[in-house]
């Protein structure tokens, strides 16, 4: 989607609250990478089984991580929190791309964008996903609102 700030709040309407633990220090006191990327997939999976939950399909059909790519845009320190923004960038024959922020009140710390493919668990192949998923997750495309949580503003 041409023009999509994934680094400005204003970008996504699903938001995923994320408590930074100790552990997730480096030898510099630095939150690191891979607790970053734990972060998105907590936004991540929360999004898409928001959707499937909108579509009444639980259990019936599931999804894989297929590609993830972050940019690392500001350092993060323990302790406090962040607030993990999700949305839909685009639609497959039998994926979605989707895209996250993390932010520490206004400010970024990272991006994703992931690719993740349906998944028929019979099978282990990929799947069309059903027409009700396809039709919420075309809309969400449109106009991001229909896979909303509300959270509070930055203080």
């Amino acid at each position: 989607m041409p023009g999509l700030n994934l680094s400005s709040r204003d970008t996504y309407r699903h938001w995923s609250p994320v408590t930074i633990r100790f552990s997730d220090q480096d030898s510099l006191g630095h939150i690191n990478n891979v607790a970053l990327s734990q972060y998105f997939e907590v936004s991540r999976t929360a999004f898409v089984y928001d959707v499937i939950r909108l579509a009444e399909m639980e259990g019936e059909i599931e999804f894989i991580l297929a590609r993830v790519a972050i940019d690392f845009v500001a350092e993060l320190h323990y302790p406090g929190s962040v607030e993990v923004g999700a949305r839909l960038i685009r639609v497959g024959t039998k994926s979605l791309t989707s895209g996250y922020g993390i932010f520490k009140g206004d400010q970024c710390i990272a991006t994703s964008e992931a690719v993740n493919v349906f998944y028929d668990m019979d099978t282990r192949r990929s799947a069309t996903p059903p027409d009700r998923v396809r039709e919420i997750l075309n809309e969400e495309v449109e106009a991001p609102a229909l896979v909303a949580t509300p959270i509070l503003p930055p203080a």
